[in-house]
């Protein structure tokens, strides 16, 4: 089995993160976890204007890059699903 990707928050992230209810972040944090070993898991979606992948967990959305060749996840945003696709 290949190694696990490296996970890194955007600051941004971080931030969405701490205004999620507890219970949430939870599942939230296992969702983000199981990443490391399954990037582009059933249920994950291509976003089309950007680089960028969508998970959904409940009504949060979690916005992530993949960068295969360092192996690397970065979790760009956490959000409700009607502010998820906002700029």
């Amino acid at each position: 089995m290949p190694d696990a990707y490296n996970l890194y928050f955007y600051r941004d992230a971080e931030k969405d993160l701490s205004g999620i209810p507890a219970k949430d972040t939870r599942r939230i944090m296992d969702r983000i976890k199981n990443l490391r070993n399954d990037p582009r898991p059933r249920g994950c979606e291509k976003l089309s204007a950007l680089e960028r992948y969508r998970l959904r967990q409940g009504v949060w959305r979690i916005l992530y890059e993949i960068d295969d060749d360092e192996r690397e996840l970065n979790i760009v945003k956490i959000a409700h699903r009607k502010e998820a696709y906002r700029r």
